[in-house]
């Protein structure tokens, strides 16, 4: 029989190898029609006398992915198609489906012949719930070679056996950790885990796999043999009373209850254990069918992965355009960011020209690249001879002249226009007819400075956030006259640097810092009105938001924030900025001298380590202080999310960013946006239009007109629409331009 996702080849001693190797795809995934086949060479090989044990390995440099997502997403548009009808009938053939992998594992497992995985590459989610039903597992020593169960991420969790799995195999506290952070393992720390058996040499990897079942491995798990007992004892013991109060207290401090899969792989682990294995996989697909309902899987499926995806491979790049082969690309200015791009930018392999007023100032640009590659060294994640090929692509000068061949420049020196002006000018003069320039400003519109440009429609904005190795979102500004070519090569770039790129129409603080201003505005007047300033803070973080809003001014300095606000009503007028929120931004700087973090004090201490900071005891004696208990803390937790969705919503509205996914994933990725759910737009639709209107002209009549509704919102109400069918990004594939 011959299959299309796989090929199946039965050696001299009857082990048969099986190769998954899914054509027109770089990655084996499990579809539909994956598992169809899986499960039918399964029956054959179990049928057959002939076949004394199975290998499994990949043709494909990885070895899976894991599941399809997409194919759960189907799932769960069937259900809520069909949940209306019946929904008893509709959450049934959901616990049906949820249930198909496990079955199929399950099978593998108690087939009467033994299987061994040999994982060569990637091995992510349902494949390695699927190596840990095979009776041996063999992986390659390889730094290629990852292997994780990282469903929590996207708002799930291992549901085809893996919360059973791994805690059987390894101590129940190092399998929550690994199920509950969805952490990437060596093949050293797997097998110290005892999650697999062997290592082998890449090359002698089948060879490998093949000897243990040739050795005699036996076909059957060590759960279903009489008499065993879980690695580091049961749950009711005294390892047990150790561990799972405190796990529990971790879960809560972690994710304030914002995350049901994570609190589900708990229950999981914890009842499974307690009972025969069938009978715990069937509570695991329970759990699974469960949270699989959750509004919060549906949202960050659809903006942690599908969206991520298909932003990552240039979902919003202009048709027609041929990709871009970058062969050497310019930065302009090696201070922290233009460092910062440099070291990205040859991590990717491309030869970078990194330009200064001087060549001691560019070598000092070099020297973060340095820093960055010997701190990697020391942890173990390079090599000496990663380091040294990644510093030999960086080519420091003070020559203009150096930077002809680039096919990118990158503009990041200092905020001042006339200053960019001249380096355009400059860069322009050596640079071929068909480089694109690009500036990384961050206040300053991107139409204003093309009007430098020799050649306006090969210049766009590409704006990092700091710190550029970190940080995941790359905004790709469009100016008014920014042709197609322009935004292709940029997102040529941001794709080559392995980030997520977002389209976004020029306006003053593009679309991340908008929302990020609003966040810190809320708090500002939080703490004008007598909010102790402990409750702002632990009210961000229990919304979802991974760091308040008092801590991220100190961060992004808070000196700069009055600058931002002296050049606001500059622009804009006395009334752009609210006259209390610029008088206590002026006492933290000009009265008290805290700056934020970079001068060791702001809303924050900052002692030397290794002590914590701690919010600074001054900020009490500013305004007269609210008791705790007559501050309502849940209102505190929607006032910051609120105000943040509604300038998403304007962002829209003003036609900024034209794609909810960006404004979504853009959320999440910038400034980490509630990611439970799914982003700043999805956090809307997630409550409903009609409803979220409701909240916010109850928020506006307490605290002030920034909670009024935009016009595209109440229509959205009035209509019963959600952002992704109001704004349908599979609709049309043209990119919206500046108007």
């Amino acid at each position: 029989m011959s299959y299309t996702n796989f090929t199946l080849d039965i050696d001299a001693d009857g082990i048969a190898l099986v190769t998954w190797d899914m054509p027109g795809r770089s990655m084996n995934v499990f579809t539909e029609e994956a598992m169809r086949e899986l499960n039918a060479i399964v029956d054959h090989v179990a049928g057959d006398p002939a076949i004394k044990g199975v290998v499994i390995t990949s043709g494909k440099d990885s070895f899976s992915g894991g599941a399809d997502i997409t194919m759960l997403q189907k799932m769960l548009a069937t259900f809520a198609a069909e949940k209306e009808k019946d929904l008893d009938k509709a959450t049934k053939a959901l616990f049906d489906n949820a249930g198909t992998m496990t079955g199929l594992f399950r099978k593998i497992e108690t087939c009467g012949k033994p299987w061994v995985s040999a994982i060569n590459g990637t091995c992510m989610g349902g494949a390695f719930e699927m190596s840990l039903a095979c009776h041996g597992r063999v992986a390659a020593d390889s730094d290629k070679v990852k292997m994780a169960l990282p469903e929590v991420k996207i708002g799930i969790f291992p549901g085809a056996g893996g919360t059973q799995r791994v805690p059987r195999l390894t101590d129940q506290q190092q399998a929550l950790q690994m199920l509950t952070t969805g952490q990437n393992l060596t093949p050293q720390k797997a097998k110290s885990m005892g999650l697999i058996h062997e290592i082998a040499e890449p090359k002698k990897l089948v060879e490998a796999a093949k000897a243990m079942i040739r050795n005699g491995l036996k076909p059957v798990a060590p759960w279903d043999e009489k008499g065993f007992k879980l690695p580091g004892g049961p749950i009711y013991s005294a390892a047990g009373a150790n561990l799972w109060p405190p796990a529990i207290a971790i879960l809560r401090r972690e994710t304030y209850g914002n995350y049901p899969a994570a609190a589900a792989i708990l229950k999981c682990v914890y009842e499974g254990l307690l009972v025969p294995f069938d009978t715990a996989l069937r509570i695991e697909q329970r759990y699974f069918t469960e949270i699989m309902r959750t509004k919060e899987a549906a949202a960050m499926i659809r903006s942690l992965f599908v969206s991520l995806q298909e932003l990552n491979k240039g979902a919003r790049r202009p048709a027609g355009v041929p990709d871009t082969r970058f062969k050497k690309i310019g930065i302009l200015g090696a201070g922290f960011m233009g460092a910062g791009i440099a070291y990205v930018t040859a991590k990717a392999g491309i030869p970078v020209v990194l330009l200064d007023r001087d060549v001691e100032s560019a070598e000092k640009g070099k020297a973060h690249s340095d820093s960055l590659m010997a701190d990697q060294v020391k942890k173990g994640r390079a090599k000496p001879e990663e380091k040294d090929k990644l510093l030999s692509l960086i080519t420091p000068t003070a020559d203009y002249a150096d930077l002809a061949g680039c096919d990118l420049v990158v503009e990041a020196v200092f905020e001042d226009s006339a200053v960019k002006k001249l380096a355009t000018e400059r860069a322009e003069a050596v640079l071929k007819s068909s480089a694109i320039f690009a500036s990384n400003t961050s206040t300053i519109p991107i139409t204003a400075l093309a009007k430098n440009s020799a050649r306006p429609k090969n210049f766009v904005g590409i704006h990092f956030f700091s710190p550029v190795d970190k940080m995941m979102l790359v905004e790709i500004i469009l100016g008014k006259k920014t042709g197609d070519k322009a935004l292709a090569t940029a997102i040529d770039f941001v794709r080559a640097i392995k980030k997520t790129p977002i389209i976004v129409n020029d306006t003053r603080g593009f679309y991340v810092n908008r929302c990020v201003l609003r966040y810190m505005s809320e708090a500002y007047k939080m703490l004008i009105e007598g909010v102790p300033a402990a409750m702002i803070e632990n009210a961000a973080k229990a919304a979802g938001m991974p760091v308040g809003p008092l801590a991220l001014t100190d961060e992004t300095a808070i000196d700069l924030a009055q600058k931002i606000m002296k050049q606001t009503i500059k622009d804009l007028g006395e009334k752009a900025v609210d006259p209390k929120q610029m008088a206590l931004i002026n006492t933290m700087v000009d009265t008290h001298g805290r700056f934020g973090r970079k001068n060791g004090k702001g809303f924050y201490d900052y002692p030397a380590k290794p002590a914590k900071k701690k919010l600074w005891p001054g900020l009490k004696d500013l305004y007269p202080q609210l008791k705790p208990d007559k501050v309502d803390y849940e209102e505190l937790k929607e006032r910051l999310l609120v105000t943040i969705a509604l300038e998403a919503v304007r962002v829209m509205e003003e036609g900024i960013v034209t794609d909810p996914r960006e404004a979504d994933v853009g959320s999440i990725l910038a400034f980490g946006f509630a990611p439970f759910t799914g982003g700043a737009l999805s956090y809307i639709d997630g409550i409903g239009a009609k409803r979220f209107v409701k909240i916010a002209k109850g928020l506006q009549k307490k605290y002030g007109t920034e909670f009024k509704a935009p016009k595209l919102l109440l229509d959205m109400a009035e209509k019963g629409e959600t952002f992704y069918q109001r704004f349908d990004p599979y609709q049309k594939g043209e990119v919206k331009k500046a108007a």
